[in-house]
């Protein structure tokens, strides 16, 4: 991304829970992010029974990454991604981080929950920063 801004519909602060530990060939960590009635995209995404948006929770899981990845990486794809349940104000995110090595790069892996309830998960590529 060097030369261009990164900007964000998503206020909220993703927060590293657990740091970086390794476990066999793959590596662990935790984030959370509390969703509050502030964030702006809930004006527009349903007024009246607000839902924070899928790509927004996207957006938190590739920030848990960032700051918990085993070195310095650079996001080169979103290999997949399932929301599976909606987020709502008031929700606190858990992003659960599984890094694994893959031919030089990294896959991360993460599962997000509200509480007991699975709200998506999603695989993200990433190359070694030159």
């Amino acid at each position: 991304m060097s030369g261009l801004s990164r900007r964000s519909p998503v206020i909220a602060d993703v927060r590293v829970r657990a740091g970086l530990t390794a476990d066999g060939a793959k590596w662990r960590a935790a984030a959370s992010a509390l969703i509050t009635g502030d964030e702006p995209v809930f004006a527009g995404h349903y007024p009246g029974f607000p839902i924070f948006p899928g790509v927004c929770v996207l957006e938190c899981v590739t920030r848990g990454a960032e700051l918990t990845s085993p070195e310095p990486a650079v996001l080169t794809g979103i290999e997949s991604a399932r929301f599976l349940g909606a987020v709502f104000p008031g929700d606190e995110i858990d992003i659960a981080l599984e890094w694994t090595g893959r031919d030089g790069d990294w896959v991360c892996k993460a599962a997000v929950t509200v509480g007991s309830r699975k709200v998506g998960s999603v695989r993200l590529g990433y190359g070694v920063a030159a």
